[in-house]
């Protein structure tokens, strides 16, 4: 497969237009545009864009061209475009992969459509509104991004006018693709698998865009390589679809190792769909993960996470990846680094990402960037937001766990206030609705409801605090009744949760001693490369010396601006050599057994 993957890679269809590239741009403080009418043509109109932007980089950004970090809470975008060939009755459809926070959108003048949430897709039909399919079509963009505003999920981007502490510059407006398709008038607009390994076979799921007169065949075939593993179709009278395709191969149990997705041996099954003339390529792995017995497990096997923080941060382009080749390259060096997960952190990452992690082999936690304020309006907002993020992203393989909560932010007051107590069990349960394949953790770091697992923050320096703490059953248990290591209670009721998994989620946090004048946030401070080699392998062999723990999430992979305890630079140059990194992490874990281990090496390994 080519480097170059499609913005929408689990649902790919030839022949897509990339709007990307040099677009007009406006900073609208006055909020004026709307009604001097910004959207439609003319001499006064264009003297208003007064500056151009590369899309699909944030105005803050050195790649935008634009570099102006000072806030401006509404700009306006604006673009002319070749729609070129379509076939008759066939439909021109606009995609945006993510717009900070509210996008208006006008083609030729007029209004198309609205969408609110920042880290989200949205598309658009814009057939009707384009003049003959000609040379001379306009897309207009109106973003308003209300920095102070708490009830919105902005994650680590900063309300104040400069980075402080561990937040940094915002992203505004346009963030990652926007692209065009032509499409035929019944088509797929979504497609979800979910597989059942035991079952031997996957659900199919998904939507058509209308209901054909008659009813739609869709047929799916599954391939490995050259191997053919399915060929099913149905009947569907209506839009939504849902079906199970058998997959004899998975019978054989002696031989359905090789059909199963893991970080060590990434296999991920070809999918081909027709609906009607609609023709997608797709994939999916054969991967279940679950709970059991205080361990997490993959393909129904205990397996132990080694996993590091990742903001998707890059300083040239801030939350938007400066290619679609740096994706890749993320990935390739968090393997390189010896670990097998990333928890994706304050941000729902861009789906060429996930689709690396799929093909390369890592694990993922799912996460949202958070909201600050606690109100029926943030709940609304916030519940919208994280259902879209699930239903985007619950058909790769990499992702194995959701978490939508991070250190009480946005319940603030979770220990002392029922309804944000019910907020953080609500999203739990909602989110085992949306998606019921995978464990949930409600608040990750403390103040933990409902919850598969528990995800604990711990920054103490010293892997003796670590070992005291978490090094034994006995320790755990009175670190979970009474400990307070963020200094919070970690469990808002710790009966029952004895057999749930614990995992340390966050700690670590190794930094250089920064200069006098240096703007720096960090944990821990380390004196030179051997010191800090020294300092990481006594925190990880803490605990990986644990019996109980089962995983951990080191923090983190790169510098983010002022926060400078990253194992790489801010560039994504290594602060040690990445085989001396993976000497400490790949450590035998105490929780594992032997057996685990063999149960997830690639065969013939």
């Amino acid at each position: 497969m080519p480097d170059e993957v499609h913005p929408r890679p689990q649902l790919v269809r030839p022949g897509w237009q990339d709007l990307g590239g040099v677009w007009d741009f406006a900073f609208d403080d006055d909020d004026a545009g709307r009604t001097r009418e910004w959207f439609t043509r003319g001499r006064a109109r264009d003297e208003a864009y007064d500056r151009t932007i590369t899309v699909p980089y944030p105005p803050e950004s050195r790649l935008s061209g634009v570099h102006v970090t000072e806030p401006h809470e509404i700009v306006w975008y604006r673009r002319d475009f070749k729609v070129g060939e379509v076939e008759e009755g066939h439909r021109v459809v606009l995609h945006f992969g993510a717009v900070d926070h509210e996008a208006m959108v006008w083609v030729n003048g007029r209004l198309v459509g609205v969408h609110e949430g920042g880290q989200t897709p949205f598309a658009l039909d814009i057939t009707d509104l384009l003049d003959d399919f000609g040379p001379a079509q306009r897309i207009v963009v109106r973003v308003k991004d209300p920095i102070a505003d708490g009830t919105r999920a902005r994650g680590k981007q900063d309300w104040q006018d400069e980075p402080h502490a561990i937040w940094y510059h915002r992203t505004t407006g346009i963030w990652q693709p926007v692209w065009l398709e032509v499409v035929p008038p019944v088509h797929l607009t979504r497609l979800h698998w979910t597989p059942h390994n035991a079952a031997a076979s996957v659900t199919c799921e998904g939507e058509l865009s209308a209901a054909a007169a008659g009813g739609t065949t869709v047929r799916v075939r599954l391939r490995l390589g050259e191997e053919t593993l399915a060929d099913q179709s149905v009947w569907v009278d209506g839009t939504a679809f849902r079906f199970e395709v058998s997959v004899a191969a998975l019978r054989h149990g002696e031989d359905r190792g090789r059909l199963l997705w893991s970080p060590e041996q990434p296999v991920l099954i070809d999918a081909s769909v027709d609906a009607g003339e609609d023709a997608v390529r797709s994939y999916f792995g054969f991967r279940e993960v679950g709970v059991a017995d205080g361990r997490f497990l993959l393909n129904h096997v205990p397996y132990f996470l080694r996993m590091v923080l990742e903001q998707g941060y890059w300083p040239d382009s801030h939350l938007a990846a400066p290619s679609g080749d740096a994706l890749r390259r993320e990935v390739e060096l968090i393997k390189e680094l010896g670990f097998n997960g990333v928890r994706v952190h304050q941000k729902a990452e861009d789906p060429r990402f996930l689709h690396w992690c799929d093909r390369l082999g890592l694990v993922v936690w799912g996460e949202s960037a958070a909201a600050y304020e606690y109100s029926s309006v943030a709940v609304s907002r916030y519940t919208a937001e994280w259902q879209e993020i699930v239903r985007r992203d619950r058909s790769h393989p990499c992702v194995v766990a959701w978490v939508p909560l991070n250190e009480s932010w946005g319940v603030p007051d979770i220990a002392s206030v029922p309804a944000q107590a019910h907020f953080a069990s609500a999203l739990y349960h909602l989110t085992k609705a949306v998606d019921p394949s995978r464990p949930v953790i409600s608040n990750d770091g403390w103040e933990i409801a409902d919850a598969d697992f528990h995800g604990v923050h711990d920054y103490t320096p010293s892997g003796a605090s670590l070992r005291a703490r978490y090094g034994d059953a006995d320790s755990l248990r009175r670190t979970l009744e009474s400990g307070r290591p963020g200094g919070r209670r970690l469990l808002l009721d710790s009966g029952g949760q004895a057999a749930v998994p614990v995992l340390l989620t966050e700690f670590g946090g190794l930094s250089y001693a920064p200069g006098a004048d240096e703007k720096w946030f960090g944990y821990s401070t380390v004196r030179d490369e051997e010191d800090f080699a020294e300092r990481l392998a006594e925190l990880v062999s803490a605990v990986l010396g644990s019996p109980e723990l089962a995983g951990f999430c080191y923090t983190q992979l790169t510098d983010t601006e002022q926060e400078r305890n990253g194992l790489l630079t801010a560039a994504r140059e290594p602060k040690l050599s990445p085989d001396r990194v993976r000497a400490i992490l790949r450590r035998p874990a105490a929780a594992v057994a032997p057996e685990e281990v063999s149960a997830h090496r690639p065969e013939g390994h």
